[in-house]
């Protein structure tokens, strides 16, 4: 298990990254989190420098945060997860409620039975493949977080994860609905999903009415509701946690 302490006290606050991604990546986010308890980040298996590859079930990384939440002893916790990481937080409180308090999702769209990987793999092919700096990969993607994701060779600048295995974890998705594990929900949740993300459209915000949750759509926001709206997400995060739990 990879992990990052973030820094705080008291109750567990969980944050599970998106696909590609890492957590030191939470870094920005993490840093008003403190105030609700000591906040941890895992890179997820396949990410960062976690060094467990498959399988790639959705099941196994839910096993993982679970492992995550017990042995660093941070349940019940408050579960923060976005994109991939915010499926594993819904199927996290739907299959072990014991270990989780409340749950922040943020653009996952729970039914992507039938799109594949192919619907945005040119997305991946037309990256300029090395990078040359930090900046050139910061100026393509239109956000610093994104830099988090890539690590330097002798050539440039490379994606840490590799394509094969993101391309079998994202394809998994599209074999499956998840709504049996929302359904199953019975903590306080929040939806945050990104008015331009490119998820399948109402079904965050039917998430959010299935688990007796809250739901808030960010138009402006891109995929990365909190890199790209970031004052939107804190506010609106917040105001869940201050109202959910108690601040620390």
């Amino acid at each position: 298990m990879s992990v990052v302490e973030f820094g705080g006290t008291g109750q567990g606050v969980l944050l599970l990254h998106g696909l590609m991604s890492r957590a030191t990546a939470w870094w920005p986010v993490a840093q008003w989190l403190t105030p609700f308890g000591r906040v941890v980040g895992i890179d997820q298996r396949g990410h960062g420098r976690n060094p467990q590859r498959g399988p790639f079930r959705t099941e196994d990384f839910v096993a993982d945060a679970a492992a995550a939440v017990e042995e660093l002893g941070l349940g019940p916790a408050v579960v923060i997860g976005h994109s991939m990481g915010g499926l594993h937080a819904w199927c996290l409180a739907a299959t072990r409620p014991d270990l989780v308090r409340a749950i922040v999702v943020e653009d996952f769209a729970p039914d992507n039975r039938g799109r594949t990987v192919d619907e945005w793999k040119w997305f991946f092919d037309a990256w300029p493949v090395p990078f040359q700096s930090v900046a050139h990969v910061t100026t393509f993607f239109g956000a610093p977080v994104f830099a988090e994701y890539f690590e330097e060779r002798e050539d440039g600048w490379h994606l840490i994860a590799s394509m094969d295995d993101l391309y079998e974890i994202a394809g998994h998705w599209g074999t499956r609905a998840y709504w049996e594990f929302i359904d199953r929900v019975k903590c306080p949740s929040l939806v945050i999903e990104a008015g331009q993300g490119g998820q399948l459209p109402n079904q965050m915000e039917e998430a959010a009415r299935r688990s007796n949750g809250r739901y808030l759509h960010v138009p402006e926001a891109g995929h990365v509701v909190h890199a790209t709206a970031p004052w939107v997400y804190r506010g609106a995060v917040e105001a869940f946690l201050s109202t959910s739990i108690s601040p620390v």
